[in-house]
């Protein structure tokens, strides 16, 4: 299989440092991955959880452009901004060998998680049956949470072949 080649970041620089701009259209390409079209994981669609709204935004936009523990004080996370067409890229790669996937259990969910090591990034999906939900997306910034998640996938991994 060839290398996979993820879709280029975008830069606040490339809009001459206005946030308001860049914001804008970090928001534009999450709208048409997942508002006006949703990609599908193993033949179902991806769905983005809208409300309860933050500042008129959909909530999954929020949760994937900002960081912070208290979901009401979240701040822009350029790292997080920047990546914003690595989602559905790798959710419409899911079959490749470079994306890591296993299943974990948050409180009472079982959550889906896609990985790719190489650049860092992680996705978290829920089942719902009919479709899936989309709950969060990342970059990895050190080193020992990626060697956590590389665990858990090992872990999983071997569980699943015992």
């Amino acid at each position: 299989m060839s290398t996979l080649v993820f879709p280029d970041i975008i830069e606040l620089n490339e809009f001459g440092g206005d946030f308001h701009n860049y914001f804008n259209a970090v928001y534009a390409i999450f709208a048409n991955d997942f508002i006006k079209t949703q990609p599908l994981y193993v033949g179902l669609k991806v769905a983005v959880r809208k409300y309860p709204e933050v500042d008129g935004l959909h909530r999954t936009f929020y949760h994937i452009t900002h960081e912070g523990e208290d979901e009401e004080n979240r701040t822009p996370d350029l790292k997080r901004m920047e990546r914003i067409r690595f989602p559905k890229f790798l959710i419409e790669n899911e079959q490749h060998e470079e994306i890591l996937i296993w299943k974990n259990k948050r409180g009472k969910d079982e959550r889906i998680v896609l990985f790719n090591q190489t650049e860092n990034y992680i996705i978290i999906l829920t089942d719902r049956k009919q479709f899936y939900m989309f709950i969060t997306a990342y970059f990895i910034d050190t080193e020992h949470r990626k060697r956590k998640l590389l665990k858990e996938y090992e872990d999983y991994k071997n569980a699943k072949t015992a």
